[in-house]
């Protein structure tokens, strides 16, 4: 069942964390859990949240198997809520309110240097697709329309440029900190506009349609708009790619009791081996998740810390 929920005061006590969750989508699933330990966190519900994408609301059906899985090895009732951004998940994590997330890299790197307490344990290994490719990483690419005047990263200059959110890696940290190297200057400055589009589906097709000149967007997110049959691969010039950068992390509170911790970590190791999960892992076009550590992330680190080093 789903409910509309407006959460003003996340754990009471850290109310100065509070944040707004609005248009938040809920769902229950799974066995009421053990009471709360004094050594550790073992709450009766676990709270669980992703980035919103602009399939959020089919993904949440689809992580039904996945939650199915985790409420019987945990023992705990999941309880789902869908955020409306980037650094709602983020708030909800620091506030305690939320103990399994998805992020993306760049807000896992803020949240976590806000609070260590916030710790990755997994992300999934892709499959080959249009842009994306194979393993647990994903790029960042800069396209534009084909048949457009915007054949190069010169005749871009001036041009209104999409980005995603404030929080996203690919959508707006690598533009700011790689990309503006590669311009010579800042990304303001080399654009006529910047602007954010909210998701990488959306600035995908802004750009298809005309609205913005060009954009930065992941290739996996790029990918689910051509395999909804949106857009064409051929309607785009792509004019520029990042390095690899690591999938989004799957985090959880390093705080909760380590058979908590070991039971969430199995429950998506083990996706690939449960049968009920096939739809879910076919959604994310992957056939595996992996183990991921803090240090997988150090790449986006040290591009965050080039990027606050510019203000």
């Amino acid at each position: 069942m789903f409910t509309n929920l407006k959460i003003l005061n996340l754990n009471g006590g850290r109310a100065r964390r509070a944040a707004v969750w609005t248009a938040a989508a809920i769902f229950s699933l799974g066995l009421s859990g053990q009471a709360l330990s004094a050594e550790c966190e073992s709450p009766d519900a676990l709270t669980f949240a992703i980035i919103p994408t602009e399939e959020s609301v089919a993904e949440l059906q689809l992580y039904k198997p996945v939650t199915d899985r985790m409420a019987e090895l945990t023992g705990k009732k999941i309880q789902f809520f869908m955020p409306t951004s980037y650094a709602s998940v983020v708030e909800g994590m620091l506030s305690g309110f939320v103990h399994i997330g998805v992020l993306g890299p760049y807000s896992y790197v803020i949240a976590n240097d806000k609070d260590p307490n916030i710790e990755v344990f997994a992300t999934y290994a892709k499959r080959q697709g249009h842009l994306q490719e194979e393993g647990p990483g994903y790029r960042g690419v800069l396209v534009t329309l084909k048949g457009s005047k915007f054949t190069s990263i010169e005749s871009l200059k001036g041009a209104v440029i999409g980005l995603t959110d404030p929080g996203s890696t690919s959508g707006n940290l690598m533009p700011r900190v790689v990309f503006s190297d590669v311009v010579g200057m800042d990304l303001d400055k080399y654009f006529g506009k910047v602007v954010y589009t909210g998701s990488h589906e959306l600035s995908t097709v802004a750009v298809h349609q005309g609205k913005v000149d060009g954009a930065f967007v992941a290739t996996h997110r790029f990918d689910n708009v051509v395999n909804k049959g949106e857009v064409k691969l051929e309607d785009f010039n792509v004019l520029w790619k990042s390095d690899p950068i690591p999938q989004d992390p799957f985090v959880y509170r390093s705080s909760l009791c380590e058979d908590i911790k070991k039971n969430i970590r199995d429950t998506f190791l083990g996706l690939k081996d449960q049968p009920g999960a096939s739809e879910f892992l076919d959604n994310v076009k992957s056939d595996k998740f992996v183990a991921m550590t803090s240090d997988d992330y150090n790449i986006i680190r040290a591009l965050k810390k080039a990027k606050d080093a510019r203000k």
